[in-house]
């Protein structure tokens, strides 16, 4: 079935549909992106930094600054600042940008969610508004003539728009379950990684007093 068609059997719904189909688009390319460009370089990173820090914090923390457009730098460098803090200091700075840091992993999920629960209902609605276009056109007592094969077509096209909605919805589903898996792996990766830093930062102070902060080197 040619566009045009397509869009002629679903109705009116299949423009809003349309409009879904290519904000989920964009958000996924734009989500596709950012994992690409995160998900490397900070596996390589955590594991750089924290050997680093063992023997040489300031080495560490310049390393961070070089990479501060990842979300783990930025969470790790947060407590890395403060002038010789508390070990319970360093792990609420810790937790606090980590905390902030969140949104940033987790955007556009209200977005995905919206198109995935509002594609499947507009597809319904314009079902019933074929059907209801299709049984208009039946006359009383014409069962069998001309119009009853005009209600079988209409029938079948106006079940065009389910199959749109739920094709939006089926896509964006798929993807979404993709992020939040990530998302999750990432969450666990920087409450491990952070965790090892904060180990790392308690030894340290044990060993030999709070170091100093690692800024303004």
């Amino acid at each position: 079935m040619a566009i045009d068609n397509l869009f002629a059997a679903g109705g009116i719904v299949m423009w809003p549909l349309l409009a879904f189909s290519i904000l989920s688009m964009a958000l996924i390319l734009e989500r596709l992106i950012f994992w690409f460009r995160v998900i490397p370089r900070q596996d390589r990173l955590v594991r750089d930094v924290l050997k680093l820090y063992r023997h040489n914090p300031s080495a560490a923390y310049s390393q961070l600054e070089r990479n501060a457009d990842l979300p783990l730098a930025r969470i790790f460098m947060a407590p890395l600042m403060l002038d010789r803090p508390s070990p319970e200091e360093f792990r609420l700075a810790l937790e606090s940008a980590g905390q902030a840091e969140l949104p940033q992993l987790r955007r556009f999920n209200t977005l995905f969610d919206t198109v995935i629960s509002v594609a499947p209902l507009l597809g319904l609605l314009g079902t019933i508004l074929g059907l209801m276009n299709a049984f208009a056109s039946l006359k009383v007592g014409d069962v069998g003539g001309t119009q009853t094969a005009g209600v079988t077509e209409g029938i079948s096209e106006s079940l065009v728009s389910t199959a749109a909605g739920l094709v939006v919805a089926i896509f964006t589903l798929l993807f979404t379950n993709i992020f939040r898996g990530i998302y999750r792996r990432q969450v666990a990766l920087i409450q491990e990684q952070g965790g090892q830093l904060e180990l790392l930062y308690r030894r340290r102070a044990e060993q030999g007093g709070y170091p100093r902060a690692t800024t303004g080197r």
